[in-house]
Protein backbone atom coordinates (compact mmCIF):
# COMPACT_ATOMS: atom_id res chain seq x y z
CA UNK A 1 0.00 0.00 0.00
CA UNK A 2 0.91 3.62 -0.64
CA UNK A 3 2.30 5.58 2.02
CA UNK A 4 -0.50 8.34 2.72
CA UNK A 5 0.62 12.13 3.59
CA UNK A 6 -1.59 14.28 5.11
CA UNK A 7 -0.34 17.80 4.84
CA UNK A 8 -0.37 20.35 8.12
CA UNK A 9 -0.13 24.20 8.34
CA UNK A 10 2.89 25.54 9.87
CA UNK A 11 2.45 25.79 13.33
CA UNK A 12 1.59 29.08 14.19
CA UNK A 13 -0.06 30.05 11.29
CA UNK A 14 -3.75 30.25 11.31
CA UNK A 15 -5.49 27.37 8.65
CA UNK A 16 -6.73 28.38 5.41
CA UNK A 17 -9.74 30.20 4.45
CA UNK A 18 -12.13 27.87 2.41
CA UNK A 19 -11.72 27.94 -0.75
CA UNK A 20 -8.38 28.74 -0.42
CA UNK A 21 -6.24 28.31 -3.67
CA UNK A 22 -7.91 31.06 -5.93
CA UNK A 23 -7.25 34.24 -5.68
CA UNK A 24 -9.90 37.00 -3.77
CA UNK A 25 -11.81 39.31 -5.78
CA UNK A 26 -10.39 43.07 -5.39
CA UNK A 27 -11.83 44.89 -3.05
CA UNK A 28 -14.84 47.15 -4.74
CA UNK A 29 -13.69 50.96 -4.95
CA UNK A 30 -15.86 52.91 -2.38
CA UNK A 31 -19.06 54.60 -3.63
CA UNK A 32 -18.97 58.47 -3.89
CA UNK A 33 -21.80 59.92 -2.75
CA UNK A 34 -22.93 62.88 -4.42
CA UNK A 35 -22.77 66.24 -2.51
CA UNK A 36 -25.41 67.08 0.19
CA UNK A 37 -27.50 70.22 0.07
CA UNK A 38 -28.74 71.29 3.77
CA UNK A 39 -31.16 68.34 4.86
CA UNK A 40 -29.71 65.80 3.00
CA UNK A 41 -31.05 66.75 -0.12
CA UNK A 42 -28.40 65.96 -3.68
CA UNK A 43 -27.15 69.25 -4.93
CA UNK A 44 -27.45 69.46 -8.58
CA UNK A 45 -24.21 69.20 -10.71
CA UNK A 46 -23.16 72.59 -12.23
CA UNK A 47 -23.96 73.14 -15.92
CA UNK A 48 -21.03 72.74 -18.81
CA UNK A 49 -19.45 76.07 -19.77
CA UNK A 50 -20.27 77.34 -23.01
CA UNK A 51 -18.17 76.28 -26.37
CA UNK A 52 -16.71 79.59 -27.45
CA UNK A 53 -17.12 80.72 -31.61
CA UNK A 54 -14.43 81.12 -33.76
CA UNK A 55 -15.02 84.57 -34.12
CA UNK A 56 -14.52 84.50 -30.15
CA UNK A 57 -11.38 82.51 -30.45
CA UNK A 58 -10.19 85.25 -33.18
CA UNK A 59 -10.46 87.94 -31.76
CA UNK A 60 -8.40 86.74 -28.82
CA UNK A 61 -5.85 85.79 -31.13
CA UNK A 62 -5.81 89.05 -32.75
CA UNK A 63 -5.92 90.88 -29.21
CA UNK A 64 -3.13 88.59 -27.94
CA UNK A 65 -0.77 88.86 -31.85
CA UNK A 66 -1.39 92.53 -31.07
CA UNK A 67 0.40 93.06 -27.92
CA UNK A 68 3.76 92.46 -29.62
CA UNK A 69 5.23 94.80 -32.45
CA UNK A 70 5.12 92.55 -35.42
CA UNK A 71 1.61 91.59 -34.76
CA UNK A 72 0.77 95.07 -34.58
CA UNK A 73 2.61 95.71 -37.91
CA UNK A 74 0.19 92.40 -39.42
CA UNK A 75 -3.21 94.41 -38.12
CA UNK A 76 -1.88 97.83 -39.82
CA UNK A 77 -0.89 96.35 -43.13
CA UNK A 78 -4.14 94.18 -43.35
CA UNK A 79 -6.20 97.40 -42.79
CA UNK A 80 -4.66 99.09 -45.23
CA UNK A 81 -4.68 97.01 -47.88
CA UNK A 82 -8.51 96.70 -47.26
CA UNK A 83 -8.88 100.61 -47.24
CA UNK A 84 -7.01 100.87 -50.04
CA UNK A 85 -8.99 97.99 -52.46
CA UNK A 86 -12.15 99.30 -50.66
CA UNK A 87 -11.39 102.76 -52.17
CA UNK A 88 -10.36 100.92 -55.64
CA UNK A 89 -13.99 98.83 -56.17
CA UNK A 90 -16.32 101.79 -54.45
CA UNK A 91 -14.11 104.35 -57.37
CA UNK A 92 -14.58 101.53 -60.04
CA UNK A 93 -18.25 101.22 -58.99
CA UNK A 94 -19.24 104.95 -59.21
CA UNK A 95 -17.42 105.94 -62.36
CA UNK A 96 -18.53 102.89 -63.89
CA UNK A 97 -22.36 104.09 -63.14
CA UNK A 98 -21.76 107.36 -63.90
CA UNK A 99 -19.87 106.74 -67.10
CA UNK A 100 -22.81 104.22 -68.52
CA UNK A 101 -25.26 107.50 -67.35
CA UNK A 102 -22.78 110.05 -69.63
CA UNK A 103 -23.10 107.80 -72.70
CA UNK A 104 -26.65 107.27 -72.38
CA UNK A 105 -26.92 110.95 -72.59
CA UNK A 106 -24.62 111.46 -75.68
CA UNK A 107 -25.74 108.28 -77.60
CA UNK A 108 -29.61 107.34 -76.44
CA UNK A 109 -31.45 109.81 -74.73
CA UNK A 110 -30.70 113.09 -76.38
CA UNK A 111 -31.15 111.41 -79.78
CA UNK A 112 -34.27 109.70 -78.84
CA UNK A 113 -35.78 113.30 -77.85
CA UNK A 114 -34.32 114.64 -80.94
CA UNK A 115 -36.57 112.18 -82.64
CA UNK A 116 -39.48 112.85 -80.82
CA UNK A 117 -39.22 116.66 -81.21
CA UNK A 118 -38.81 115.37 -85.36
CA UNK A 119 -42.06 113.31 -84.86
CA UNK A 120 -43.83 116.34 -84.08
CA UNK A 121 -42.33 118.78 -86.14
CA UNK A 122 -42.87 116.38 -89.03
CA UNK A 123 -46.70 115.69 -88.40
CA UNK A 124 -46.93 119.65 -87.78
CA UNK A 125 -45.08 120.09 -91.00
CA UNK A 126 -47.17 117.62 -93.15
CA UNK A 127 -50.11 119.30 -91.73
CA UNK A 128 -49.47 122.50 -92.79
CA UNK A 129 -48.19 121.67 -96.59
CA UNK A 130 -51.59 120.14 -97.11
CA UNK A 131 -53.62 122.69 -96.01
CA UNK A 132 -51.42 124.95 -97.93
CA UNK A 133 -52.00 122.34 -100.90
CA UNK A 134 -55.60 122.64 -100.45
CA UNK A 135 -55.78 126.25 -100.45
CA UNK A 136 -54.06 126.09 -104.02
CA UNK A 137 -56.88 123.93 -105.00
CA UNK A 138 -56.20 121.99 -108.47
CA UNK A 139 -53.26 123.90 -108.51
CA UNK A 140 -51.06 122.43 -105.86
CA UNK A 141 -47.62 123.14 -106.63
CA UNK A 142 -45.00 120.37 -106.47
CA UNK A 143 -43.18 121.89 -103.29
CA UNK A 144 -46.19 121.95 -101.28
CA UNK A 145 -47.14 118.08 -102.23
CA UNK A 146 -43.39 117.14 -101.81
CA UNK A 147 -42.93 118.66 -98.48
CA UNK A 148 -46.26 116.93 -97.54
CA UNK A 149 -44.51 113.61 -98.15
CA UNK A 150 -41.34 114.66 -96.79
CA UNK A 151 -42.92 115.49 -93.25
CA UNK A 152 -45.24 112.25 -93.49
CA UNK A 153 -42.03 110.13 -94.57
CA UNK A 154 -39.82 112.01 -91.81
CA UNK A 155 -42.31 111.18 -89.27
CA UNK A 156 -42.84 107.42 -90.12
CA UNK A 157 -39.01 106.94 -89.98
CA UNK A 158 -38.33 108.72 -86.77
CA UNK A 159 -41.12 106.31 -85.43
CA UNK A 160 -39.38 103.40 -86.57
CA UNK A 161 -36.41 104.86 -83.92
CA UNK A 162 -38.20 105.80 -81.01
CA UNK A 163 -39.99 101.84 -81.21
CA UNK A 164 -36.15 100.23 -81.60
CA UNK A 165 -35.49 102.48 -78.39
CA UNK A 166 -38.43 102.06 -76.28
CA UNK A 167 -40.21 98.97 -74.24
CA UNK A 168 -43.61 97.86 -76.27
CA UNK A 169 -45.27 98.01 -72.51
CA UNK A 170 -43.66 101.17 -71.27
CA UNK A 171 -45.50 104.48 -72.01
CA UNK A 172 -43.50 106.22 -74.51
CA UNK A 173 -43.92 102.79 -76.57
CA UNK A 174 -47.38 102.51 -76.66
CA UNK A 175 -47.46 105.85 -77.05
CA UNK A 176 -45.86 105.14 -80.64
CA UNK A 177 -47.52 102.55 -81.39
CA UNK A 178 -50.85 104.82 -81.35
CA UNK A 179 -48.91 107.06 -83.49
CA UNK A 180 -48.40 104.63 -85.97
CA UNK A 181 -52.10 103.53 -86.11
CA UNK A 182 -53.10 107.15 -86.63
CA UNK A 183 -50.81 108.08 -88.74
CA UNK A 184 -52.19 106.19 -92.34
CA UNK A 185 -56.00 106.84 -91.13
CA UNK A 186 -54.31 110.42 -91.18
CA UNK A 187 -53.00 110.19 -94.68
CA UNK A 188 -56.64 108.54 -95.92
CA UNK A 189 -58.74 111.65 -94.86
CA UNK A 190 -55.64 114.00 -96.44
CA UNK A 191 -55.98 112.14 -99.85
CA UNK A 192 -59.91 112.55 -99.88
CA UNK A 193 -59.59 115.93 -99.07
CA UNK A 194 -57.22 116.79 -102.14
CA UNK A 195 -59.41 114.07 -104.35
CA UNK A 196 -62.74 115.67 -103.54
CA UNK A 197 -60.66 119.50 -104.01
CA UNK A 198 -59.75 118.98 -107.30
CA UNK A 199 -63.12 118.42 -108.16
CA UNK A 200 -64.70 120.76 -107.05
CA UNK A 201 -66.46 119.37 -104.08
CA UNK A 202 -66.59 121.12 -100.92
CA UNK A 203 -66.89 118.28 -98.89
CA UNK A 204 -63.16 118.12 -99.49
CA UNK A 205 -62.58 121.03 -96.60
CA UNK A 206 -64.75 119.31 -94.47
CA UNK A 207 -62.38 116.27 -94.60
CA UNK A 208 -59.36 118.75 -94.26
CA UNK A 209 -60.88 120.18 -91.11
CA UNK A 210 -61.77 116.44 -89.92
CA UNK A 211 -57.79 115.80 -90.64
CA UNK A 212 -56.78 118.35 -88.36
CA UNK A 213 -58.55 117.93 -86.14
CA UNK A 214 -57.28 114.30 -85.65
CA UNK A 215 -53.92 115.89 -86.08
CA UNK A 216 -54.43 118.57 -83.53
CA UNK A 217 -56.17 116.62 -80.85
CA UNK A 218 -55.08 112.70 -80.74
CA UNK A 219 -51.66 112.95 -83.09
CA UNK A 220 -49.63 116.22 -81.89
CA UNK A 221 -50.99 115.37 -78.53
CA UNK A 222 -49.58 112.23 -78.37
CA UNK A 223 -46.13 113.88 -80.01
CA UNK A 224 -46.06 115.78 -77.15
CA UNK A 225 -46.64 113.07 -74.60
CA UNK A 226 -43.91 111.45 -76.28
CA UNK A 227 -41.86 114.33 -76.44
CA UNK A 228 -41.88 114.86 -72.95
CA UNK A 229 -41.35 111.45 -71.86
CA UNK A 230 -38.09 111.02 -73.56
CA UNK A 231 -36.92 114.61 -72.20
CA UNK A 232 -37.77 113.26 -69.05
CA UNK A 233 -35.70 110.33 -69.70
CA UNK A 234 -32.76 112.77 -70.64
CA UNK A 235 -33.41 114.72 -67.45
CA UNK A 236 -32.89 111.16 -65.44
CA UNK A 237 -29.44 110.20 -67.17
CA UNK A 238 -28.10 113.66 -66.08
CA UNK A 239 -29.04 113.47 -62.59
CA UNK A 240 -27.38 109.83 -62.47
CA UNK A 241 -24.29 111.08 -64.40
CA UNK A 242 -22.54 114.50 -62.93
CA UNK A 243 -23.31 113.75 -58.66
CA UNK A 244 -20.05 113.48 -57.21
CA UNK A 245 -18.68 110.02 -56.13
CA UNK A 246 -19.18 111.22 -52.67
CA UNK A 247 -18.42 107.77 -51.16
CA UNK A 248 -15.16 106.84 -53.14
CA UNK A 249 -13.89 109.99 -52.63
CA UNK A 250 -14.43 109.58 -48.45
CA UNK A 251 -13.04 106.59 -48.93
CA UNK A 252 -9.76 107.71 -50.94
CA UNK A 253 -9.34 110.57 -48.39
CA UNK A 254 -9.53 108.03 -45.29
CA UNK A 255 -7.22 105.60 -47.24
CA UNK A 256 -4.24 108.60 -47.57
CA UNK A 257 -5.04 109.54 -43.89
CA UNK A 258 -4.76 105.85 -42.81
CA UNK A 259 -1.10 105.43 -44.93
CA UNK A 260 -0.08 108.89 -43.60
CA UNK A 261 -0.47 107.76 -39.74
CA UNK A 262 1.33 104.28 -40.86
CA UNK A 263 4.67 105.89 -42.56
CA UNK A 264 4.73 108.68 -39.40
CA UNK A 265 4.34 105.53 -37.14
CA UNK A 266 7.55 104.12 -38.97
CA UNK A 267 9.44 107.06 -38.82
CA UNK A 268 8.82 107.49 -35.01
CA UNK A 269 9.68 103.96 -34.35
CA UNK A 270 12.73 103.62 -36.60
CA UNK A 271 13.79 106.96 -37.41
CA UNK A 272 13.52 106.32 -41.24
CA UNK A 273 12.00 109.13 -43.51
CA UNK A 274 11.10 106.27 -46.39
CA UNK A 275 9.30 103.41 -46.32
CA UNK A 276 9.35 102.45 -50.13
CA UNK A 277 6.52 100.12 -50.17
CA UNK A 278 4.12 102.83 -48.16
CA UNK A 279 5.04 105.37 -50.42
CA UNK A 280 4.21 103.93 -53.36
CA UNK A 281 1.06 103.08 -52.13
CA UNK A 282 0.03 106.57 -51.30
CA UNK A 283 1.76 108.01 -54.68
CA UNK A 284 -0.72 105.11 -56.11
CA UNK A 285 -3.88 106.26 -53.79
CA UNK A 286 -3.13 109.84 -53.94
CA UNK A 287 -2.87 109.42 -58.38
CA UNK A 288 -6.59 107.59 -58.13
CA UNK A 289 -8.27 110.08 -55.94
CA UNK A 290 -6.40 113.31 -58.33
CA UNK A 291 -7.74 111.47 -61.22
CA UNK A 292 -11.77 110.89 -59.47
CA UNK A 293 -11.76 114.21 -58.63
CA UNK A 294 -10.88 115.82 -61.06
CA UNK A 295 -11.88 113.67 -64.01
CA UNK A 296 -15.24 113.76 -62.74
CA UNK A 297 -14.86 117.21 -62.56
CA UNK A 298 -14.13 118.20 -66.24
CA UNK A 299 -17.24 115.19 -66.95
CA UNK A 300 -19.36 117.25 -64.86
CA UNK A 301 -18.36 120.78 -66.57
CA UNK A 302 -18.97 119.30 -70.19
CA UNK A 303 -22.16 117.55 -69.05
CA UNK A 304 -23.37 120.93 -67.45
CA UNK A 305 -21.70 122.59 -71.04
CA UNK A 306 -24.11 120.33 -73.05
CA UNK A 307 -26.80 120.82 -70.99
CA UNK A 308 -27.41 124.64 -70.69
CA UNK A 309 -25.77 125.03 -74.04
CA UNK A 310 -27.00 122.09 -76.10
CA UNK A 311 -30.65 120.62 -74.48
CA UNK A 312 -31.67 123.94 -73.13
CA UNK A 313 -31.60 125.74 -76.62
CA UNK A 314 -32.67 122.72 -78.45
CA UNK A 315 -35.80 122.86 -76.41
CA UNK A 316 -36.37 125.82 -77.06
CA UNK A 317 -35.73 125.95 -80.46
CA UNK A 318 -38.00 122.93 -81.23
CA UNK A 319 -40.98 124.30 -79.35
CA UNK A 320 -40.60 127.87 -81.46
CA UNK A 321 -40.55 125.91 -84.67
CA UNK A 322 -43.29 123.64 -83.94
CA UNK A 323 -45.38 127.00 -82.46
CA UNK A 324 -44.66 128.40 -86.26
CA UNK A 325 -45.46 124.98 -87.88
CA UNK A 326 -48.67 125.38 -86.01
CA UNK A 327 -48.93 128.99 -86.97
CA UNK A 328 -48.89 128.40 -90.45
CA UNK A 329 -51.27 125.56 -90.28
CA UNK A 330 -53.98 127.96 -88.43
CA UNK A 331 -53.26 130.58 -90.81
CA UNK A 332 -54.26 128.37 -93.46
CA UNK A 333 -57.05 126.98 -92.36
CA UNK A 334 -58.45 130.33 -91.74
CA UNK A 335 -58.93 130.95 -95.33
CA UNK A 336 -59.58 126.69 -95.74
CA UNK A 337 -62.86 127.37 -92.93
CA UNK A 338 -63.64 130.73 -94.15
CA UNK A 339 -65.28 131.58 -90.95
CA UNK A 340 -66.79 128.41 -90.32
CA UNK A 341 -65.11 128.03 -86.70
CA UNK A 342 -65.71 129.94 -84.08
CA UNK A 343 -64.53 130.39 -80.88
CA UNK A 344 -66.04 132.84 -78.23
CA UNK A 345 -63.25 134.32 -75.55
CA UNK A 346 -65.78 136.67 -72.71
CA UNK A 347 -67.77 138.35 -74.54
CA UNK A 348 -65.96 138.31 -77.85
CA UNK A 349 -66.17 135.64 -80.71
CA UNK A 350 -63.02 134.65 -82.53
CA UNK A 351 -62.45 132.66 -85.91
CA UNK A 352 -61.40 129.48 -84.24
CA UNK A 353 -58.50 129.06 -86.20
CA UNK A 354 -57.14 132.63 -86.55
CA UNK A 355 -57.36 132.42 -82.76
CA UNK A 356 -55.10 129.61 -82.22
CA UNK A 357 -52.71 131.54 -84.69
CA UNK A 358 -51.95 134.14 -82.03
CA UNK A 359 -51.36 131.92 -79.28
CA UNK A 360 -48.83 129.96 -81.46
CA UNK A 361 -47.32 132.78 -82.60
CA UNK A 362 -46.82 134.11 -78.89
CA UNK A 363 -45.24 130.71 -78.34
CA UNK A 364 -42.93 131.40 -80.87
CA UNK A 365 -42.05 134.62 -79.54
CA UNK A 366 -41.17 133.09 -76.49
CA UNK A 367 -39.18 130.23 -77.84
CA UNK A 368 -37.21 132.65 -79.61
CA UNK A 369 -36.08 135.35 -77.05
CA UNK A 370 -35.28 132.00 -74.88
CA UNK A 371 -32.94 130.54 -77.61
CA UNK A 372 -30.96 133.64 -77.90
CA UNK A 373 -30.54 134.03 -74.50
CA UNK A 374 -29.30 130.64 -74.15
CA UNK A 375 -27.34 131.23 -77.35
CA UNK A 376 -23.32 131.27 -76.40
CA UNK A 377 -21.77 132.61 -79.49
CA UNK A 378 -22.68 133.96 -82.96
CA UNK A 379 -23.44 130.94 -85.10
CA UNK A 380 -25.50 129.81 -82.55
CA UNK A 381 -27.56 133.84 -82.02
CA UNK A 382 -27.83 134.86 -85.76
CA UNK A 383 -30.30 132.26 -87.20
CA UNK A 384 -32.30 133.45 -84.36
CA UNK A 385 -32.74 136.56 -84.60
CA UNK A 386 -33.37 136.36 -88.28
CA UNK A 387 -36.42 133.75 -87.29
CA UNK A 388 -37.38 136.81 -85.01
CA UNK A 389 -37.19 139.62 -87.55
CA UNK A 390 -39.48 136.95 -90.26
CA UNK A 391 -41.81 136.68 -87.17
CA UNK A 392 -42.39 140.36 -86.64
CA UNK A 393 -42.79 140.97 -90.71
CA UNK A 394 -45.04 137.50 -90.56
CA UNK A 395 -47.28 139.42 -88.56
CA UNK A 396 -47.88 142.30 -90.17
CA UNK A 397 -48.27 140.60 -93.48
CA UNK A 398 -51.09 138.22 -91.53
CA UNK A 399 -52.67 141.50 -89.88
CA UNK A 400 -52.71 142.67 -93.47
CA UNK A 401 -54.14 139.26 -95.27
CA UNK A 402 -56.94 139.10 -92.44
CA UNK A 403 -57.88 142.95 -93.14
CA UNK A 404 -58.81 141.45 -97.26
CA UNK A 405 -60.54 138.64 -96.06
CA UNK A 406 -62.53 140.54 -93.71
CA UNK A 407 -63.47 142.63 -95.85
CA UNK A 408 -64.55 140.00 -98.62
CA UNK A 409 -61.42 140.28 -101.13
CA UNK A 410 -60.62 136.10 -100.42
CA UNK A 411 -59.07 135.98 -103.80
CA UNK A 412 -56.58 139.12 -102.45
CA UNK A 413 -56.04 137.56 -98.80
CA UNK A 414 -54.82 134.35 -100.49
CA UNK A 415 -52.33 135.73 -102.17
CA UNK A 416 -51.38 137.30 -99.07
CA UNK A 417 -50.74 133.98 -97.85
CA UNK A 418 -50.07 131.81 -100.41
CA UNK A 419 -48.88 134.14 -103.38
CA UNK A 420 -45.35 134.35 -105.10
CA UNK A 421 -44.17 137.59 -103.15
CA UNK A 422 -44.99 139.27 -100.17
CA UNK A 423 -46.27 137.01 -98.93
CA UNK A 424 -46.76 135.22 -95.26
CA UNK A 425 -45.73 132.06 -96.83
CA UNK A 426 -41.82 133.99 -97.67
CA UNK A 427 -41.89 134.81 -93.67
CA UNK A 428 -42.73 131.48 -92.71
CA UNK A 429 -40.31 129.88 -94.79
CA UNK A 430 -37.56 132.29 -93.62
CA UNK A 431 -38.56 131.19 -89.81
CA UNK A 432 -38.18 127.62 -90.52
CA UNK A 433 -34.84 127.69 -92.39
CA UNK A 434 -33.44 129.76 -89.41
CA UNK A 435 -34.87 127.85 -86.53
CA UNK A 436 -33.11 124.47 -88.53
CA UNK A 437 -29.70 126.42 -89.09
CA UNK A 438 -29.92 127.32 -85.30
CA UNK A 439 -30.89 123.54 -84.40
CA UNK A 440 -28.03 122.02 -86.61
CA UNK A 441 -26.09 124.51 -84.56
CA UNK A 442 -26.94 123.67 -81.17
CA UNK A 443 -26.79 119.90 -82.20
CA UNK A 444 -23.37 119.97 -82.78
CA UNK A 445 -22.43 122.10 -79.82
CA UNK A 446 -24.43 119.61 -77.51
CA UNK A 447 -22.70 116.56 -79.29
CA UNK A 448 -19.44 118.11 -78.65
CA UNK A 449 -19.74 119.02 -75.19
CA UNK A 450 -21.47 115.20 -74.18
CA UNK A 451 -18.59 114.04 -75.88
CA UNK A 452 -15.94 115.99 -74.12
CA UNK A 453 -17.77 115.08 -70.51
CA UNK A 454 -17.60 111.31 -71.51
CA UNK A 455 -14.39 111.65 -72.57
CA UNK A 456 -12.96 112.83 -68.89
CA UNK A 457 -14.10 109.89 -67.60
CA UNK A 458 -12.76 106.94 -70.21
CA UNK A 459 -10.55 104.75 -68.40
CA UNK A 460 -11.32 105.90 -65.09
CA UNK A 461 -13.14 102.92 -63.53
CA UNK A 462 -10.77 100.06 -64.86
CA UNK A 463 -7.43 102.52 -64.18
CA UNK A 464 -9.03 103.44 -60.44
CA UNK A 465 -9.43 99.60 -59.67
CA UNK A 466 -5.69 98.91 -61.24
CA UNK A 467 -4.05 101.58 -59.15
CA UNK A 468 -5.81 100.58 -56.21
CA UNK A 469 -4.61 96.82 -56.19
CA UNK A 470 -1.08 97.99 -56.85
CA UNK A 471 -1.32 100.22 -54.13
CA UNK A 472 -2.69 97.70 -51.76
CA UNK A 473 0.22 95.21 -52.80
CA UNK A 474 2.99 98.15 -52.28
CA UNK A 475 1.47 98.99 -48.88
CA UNK A 476 1.82 95.07 -47.99
CA UNK A 477 5.43 95.13 -48.81
CA UNK A 478 6.42 98.01 -47.45
CA UNK A 479 5.24 96.44 -43.91
CA UNK A 480 6.70 93.24 -44.82
CA UNK A 481 9.87 94.65 -45.16
CA UNK A 482 9.72 96.05 -41.41
CA UNK A 483 8.06 92.65 -40.51
CA UNK A 484 11.42 90.68 -41.75
CA UNK A 485 13.33 93.09 -39.35
CA UNK A 486 12.20 91.01 -36.62
CA UNK A 487 13.03 87.60 -38.23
Amino acid sequence: MGEVRVTRPPEGSAAPPPGAGTPAPPAAPPRSLPPQRSGGVPASSPPPAPRRTAFAEGVDRLRAAATTEPGRLRVIGAVLAALVIAFGAVTAWQTSERSAAADDVLHRSQPLSSAAADIYRSLADANTAASSGFLAGGQETKASRDRYEKGVRTAAEKLVKAAAGSDADSPAGKTVAELNRLLPEYKGLIERARTYNRQGFPVGGAYLRYANEKMQQQMLPAAEDLYTSEKDRLRDDYADAEPYPWAAIALGVLALAALGWAQHRTYRRTNRVLNHGLAAGTAATVIVLLWLVVGHSVARSGLGASDTHGVRSLNALHEARIASLKARGNENLTLVARGAQTKKVGDTTYDAYDYDFGKNMGTLAKGLAEARRLADDDAGGKPVAAAASDMTEWKKRHAAAREQDESGNYRQALDLVIGDKGATVECFDGVDASLAEAIAHEEAEFRTAAGDGLGAMNHLPEGGAVLAVLGAAAALLGIGRRLSEYR
